[in-house]
Formats: structure tokens, sequence, C-alpha cells
């Protein structure tokens, strides 16, 4: 039996931002500070949440080289990289005096 799509309507910001309606939340297990995949696709923008349940289902399809980082250490990294990139872009994490 096949899915049935539900549409619903939601508002983009100034920024860009909508809100996921909390039904969709819900059905998809999105939790507060959960990241997206967004792609731009011919049908138009496909939002994939990265849940923990989408990541227990993905466990070990990404193979690493012998002797190499796994991948939690290198989204660790990344992540490290990342914050150190908006604390010298932003000024974040800096005292405000």
């Amino acid at each position: 039996m096949k899915a049935t799509a539900v549409s619903e309507m939601v508002s983009f910001t100034a920024k860009g931002q909508i809100v996921i309606p909390r039904r969709t939340c819900r059905k998809f297990r999105i939790e507060k500070g959960a990241w997206a995949v967004v792609t731009a696709t011919p049908e138009g923008i496909l939002i994939q949440p990265m849940t923990s349940r989408a990541i227990a289902r993905g466990s070990g399809l990404l193979k690493r080289k012998p002797g190499g980082k796994s991948f939690c250490e290198r989204w660790a990294e990344h992540k490290r990289e990342e914050i150190a990139l908006e604390e010298r872009r932003y000024g974040r994490g800096r005292s405000a005096r």
C-alpha cells in the first residue's frame, strides 16, 4: 500500500525560514535542534530531516578506509570546524565589552 502525501501551507520569514507543522514533526519524529538536508529538485524543495531514527536506519552504510576515522569522528571534527568558522565570522563566544 502506497502512502498518500499530505500537503500543509507554511509561510517563509524574511530570513527564508519556515516552521514545520506540529503534526508533521510528530509523524517524522523531528525534535528541537534537529538538522535537515535541503535539496533543490526539478519538482521543488525536498527537506529530509536527520532524526535519530534516520541515522539509526543508515547506521553501517558508510564504510571507512582501513585505519580511517569513523563517521562519528569525522562528523564531530566537521562540527568543531563549523563552530570555529562561525566564531571567526560572527564573533560568537567572545565577551561583549
